[in-house]
């Protein structure tokens, strides 16, 4: 089959830093459904993974944590899922990615695909779909009647982009994106946000402007360390902070006196640990399906870059690297 990987990390400029192989197609066993990929999405964990981790007894590592295929096949335990179906999820990242023609992947965190997109705008979400969900429904603990101020700092990229449409639709927050470009100004309002501030400018009184003083949860999905003096005098009292990003280091001590809840949001969590909860993606997935095909939430598809091989994945890291980019870009076919 084929495949995207590489051997050795390196900054993607270089000729191998993502190379076009070639591999025996892989066979599905136990609680493992084989899929055929047919569209991927790229995230920041991609260009993460290919700067920091390197194979072992170098062998290839294949990035891609965003796939919508067919099952082509299925492992002996496999309850959920038949040949034929069309599915999407975002996988593991203990295990090898999806920028490949065949995959392998656990049922339980796989769902139906939405009927009402093509692969391509289907791929660009399922990633962002359960960071978005966990962090608003599993750690900050919300529901349909949760009400107050929620503050997304990066919410035009592709987290951000699914958060506000989640909150807008499940409940009744007021939602406050933050993004510093024209482009992703109209892009979180377009998703439905109630308020765009610049997170460029001071956030104290980018809030002031709107009449807030402060906000009770605030989703941080970038730079998060150049942020953290704002978020410490904007959140209110007993407020939440979630955190997404990968701050080097992170003195929570300012937020004592306000007895404000820190949460890591790590979607990869459930599957790495295998943790008894493992199938609530495979449910969370299936519900935003559903919500897709009823037309409460769109794709965060911003770029097609084409089809998947190494030279246009080189493209997409460097699009994401540059910190430039909105929503969501995707490949499709091999």
């Amino acid at each position: 089959m084929k495949a995207v990987a590489y051997q050795n990390p390196q900054p993607i400029t270089e000729p191998q830093a993502l190379i076009d192989i070639e591999l025996a197609e892989p066979v599905a066993s136990g609680t493992d459904i084989l899929v055929n990929v047919e569209a991927i999405s790229v995230n920041p964990v991609d260009t993460k993974v290919r700067s920091n981790v390197t194979p072992t007894d170098q062998q290839y590592k294949i990035l891609g944590w965003d796939a919508v295929g067919t099952v082509a096949s299925i492992g002996e335990q496999v309850t959920l899922f038949k040949p034929g179906d069309k599915v999407w999820y975002a996988g593991a990242i203990n295990r090898q990615g999806a920028n490949c023609e065949y995959h392998l992947v656990d049922q339980r965190i796989v769902a139906l695909a939405p009927k009402n997109l093509s692969c391509r705008e289907a791929a660009a979400m399922p990633l962002t779909s359960i960071t978005a969900w966990e962090m608003l429904f599993d750690r900050f603990n919300l529901n349909s009647e949760s009400k107050g101020t929620l503050l997304i700092i990066g919410a035009a990229g592709g987290v951000g982009s699914m958060m506000i449409q989640l909150a807008k639709q499940l409940t009744n927050l007021t939602v406050i994106a933050t993004a510093s470009r024209p482009e992703t100004q109209s892009w979180v309002r377009s998703l439905g946000a109630d308020y765009v501030i610049n997170h460029g400018h001071d956030l104290e009184q980018e809030l002031q402007s709107i009449g807030l003083d402060n906000v009770n949860y605030i989703a941080s999905l970038t730079h998060t360390e150049a942020h953290f003096t704002e978020i410490a005098a904007i959140i209110a009292p007993q407020g939440k902070l979630g955190v997404i990003d990968d701050a080097a280091t992170l003195d929570i001590m300012p937020l004592k006196r306000k007895s404000v809840s820190v949460h890591w949001e790590l979607m990869f969590t459930r599957s790495l640990f295998e943790t008894e909860d493992m199938i609530e993606q495979h449910k969370l997935l299936t519900h935003v399906a559903k919500m897709v095909d009823q037309g409460k939430l769109k794709s965060t598809i911003a770029k097609d870059f084409g089809t998947i091989n190494a030279q246009n994945l080189i493209k997409a890291h460097t699009l994401l690297e540059s910190g430039k980019s909105k929503g969501k870009i995707v490949l499709s076919g091999f």
